[in-house]
């Protein structure tokens, strides 16, 4: 069962597809609904989601199909809506999809394992392929010879894999997330810090898992 605001976005999002061809953008979708912020508008989609009523087309600039409509909303089967993406053009290099955003992650000394989804950050379409994304904020000099700063915005894609050589988002015991040069050699696994004055941490390999690769930095000036 949907909650009336689900239910208002749904019927948004429906309107918007048979009339223009794309979904509204989160800034249309807040105003329409009379929300504050956008972070309101994901939690709905979510909820949307999650209830098998549309389905986000992974990391394209305002992509959402619609899966099935609520019950009483005329002909649900004549009702059903999507884009064909594939015969769209390329969005314009200013289209924004947002990701998001986890929080701080020490790059110089590793902190708490951050999995609470509390805010989005807009990025460049064309920073992302197909596959799932979220944000981290910097915080330490570890890894500034990668050219990675204390404040930075790093993007990542998820993934429990990786190649030697490659930085990424390393959970050490469960518990503890750095963002690391990753070399494994047998059984032990070393995150390299890319800063002289850090040593490298070597750990059994089981005390270590790969939370996703490096695929974007994100700077203000």
């Amino acid at each position: 069962m949907l909650t009336r605001k689900q239910k208002e976005l749904l019927i948004l999002i429906h309107e918007h597809l048979g009339s223009q061809g794309i979904p509204p953008s989160f800034d249309e979708m807040k105003e329409a609904l009379g929300l504050k912020s956008k972070s309101g508008i994901h939690r709905l989609i979510t909820g949307l989601e999650e209830r098998g009523f549309i389905r986000r087309l992974p990391h394209r600039a305002r992509a959402l199909e619609i899966l099935k409509m609520p019950e009483g909303f005329g002909d649900t089967a004549n009702n059903v809506v999507s884009v064909d993406f594939s015969k769209s053009t390329q969005p314009p290099a200013n289209d924004q999809s947002s990701v998001p955003l986890y929080g701080k992650i020490a790059a110089g000394l590793p902190i708490e394992a951050l999995a609470n989804e509390s805010s989005f950050i807009d990025v460049p379409v064309g920073m992302l392929g197909m596959g799932d994304y979220y944000a981290l904020e910097v915080e330490g000099d570890s890894m500034i010879e990668a050219g990675i700063l204390d404040g930075d915005t790093v993007l990542i894609e998820r993934s429990n894999t990786a190649r030697n050589g490659e930085i990424v988002v390393a959970l050490v015991d469960n518990e503890e997330v750095t963002l690391k040069t990753l070399r494994q050699s047998g059984p032990s696994v070393t995150l390299e810090a890319a800063n002289a004055a850090y040593e490298d941490k070597v750990f059994s390999a089981d005390r270590v898992s790969v939370q996703g690769k490096l695929s974007g930095l994100l700077r203000k000036y």
